[in-house]
């Protein structure tokens, strides 16, 4: 079985009982079809990749064989358009401004929260999560209040959309005329051009001592060190060989593969603003986890591709 990640509970996740129990409500009412995105706004503002053969995956020690990182294969894109960032809460709020697309964490009344991310007082009252106590499920999360009642994205307008579920992703994507990427597509896109390096830059976490990605600093959960907490505007750091932001860290990206055979589960890529190599070191380019299509947190995001 893949090793539980740190960075994504899924929406029927258990709670560290008796605190919590996910409500028995059935999964989210699927979205009236969004309308179809006229010509002038299709794929706008994406990025022209040329596709071909690239080494896909690795056998690096420090990854995670259960996860399916591996092997190391030769695979063919076809030349395909990107988005050199996640969405943002602009972009995201203009969807929702023209649809009125109600998310699936709206639906359930809740998301889960990084509980360091949230006032004492509420981290008390939110039940935590079975076996990642740091996590926490906040009634009231959603994207237009990240930490619950009281939050807001008013000064986070360039910061990448959170607790917005796979569906919730191909909602937008169906509106602005765009798709998720395939995990090939999105590993050769973060790969900027470099074969087989674990991060888009290169094998170093930080040459020079130079900040190259938003990840925990210092001793996870409980005594961050770095100068972020949560998310960061989607083009902090200095974009890839291809022109891509912040593939790595900060917020998970959906994919449209289904992560397992069985296909209850879709792909992610990326890591996150909580990865840590003592705990989740899956801020490498070859790096996978996954979640339930219907599963939000404040740490979930996603790119579009066309």
């Amino acid at each position: 079985m893949p090793l539980p990640s740190c960075c994504a509970p899924g929406q029927h996740a258990p709670a560290a009982a008796p605190l919590f129990a996910v409500p028995a409500v059935p999964s989210a009412p699927a979205a009236p079809a969004a309308p179809a995105a006229p010509a002038a706004r299709r794929a706008r503002g994406l990025l022209d990749l040329p596709g071909g053969r690239f080494l896909m995956g690795t056998q690096d020690a420090d990854g995670f064989p259960a996860d399916g990182e591996g092997p190391v294969r030769e695979v063919e894109v076809t030349p395909f358009r990107i988005g050199p960032t996640t969405v943002t809460n602009a972009q995201y709020a203009a969807f929702v401004k023209a649809t009125g697309h109600v998310t699936e964490a709206q639906e359930f009344g809740f998301s889960f929260v990084f509980a360091g991310l949230l006032a004492p007082e509420l981290a008390a009252a939110a039940p935590a999560v079975a076996g990642v106590p740091w996590w926490r499920a906040v009634s009231g999360a959603d994207w237009k209040h990240p930490e619950g009642p009281g939050s807001s994205i008013a000064a986070r307008q360039n910061h990448p959309v959170v607790h917005v579920s796979w569906n919730d992703a191909q909602a937008y994507c169906s509106w602005s005329g765009t798709r998720l990427p395939t995990e090939a597509e999105w590993e050769y896109a973060a790969r900027g051009g470099l074969e087989q390096r674990r991060y888009p830059w290169g094998d170093e976490l930080s040459p020079g001592n130079s900040a190259m990605l938003n990840i925990w600093q210092g001793e996870f959960p409980d005594r961050p060190t770095g100068p972020h907490l949560g998310t960061v505007p989607v083009k902090s750091y200095r974009p890839n060989g291809y022109g891509l932001y912040n593939t790595v860290g900060n917020v998970w990206e959906w994919c449209s593969d289904p992560f397992a055979p069985d296909g209850a589960s879709r792909a992610m890529r990326g890591g996150s603003f909580l990865c840590h190599d003592s705990y989740c070191n899956r801020y490498r380019v070859a790096a996978r986890s996954s979640n339930t299509p219907d599963s939000s947190t404040s740490n979930i995001g996603f790119r579009v591709a066309g």
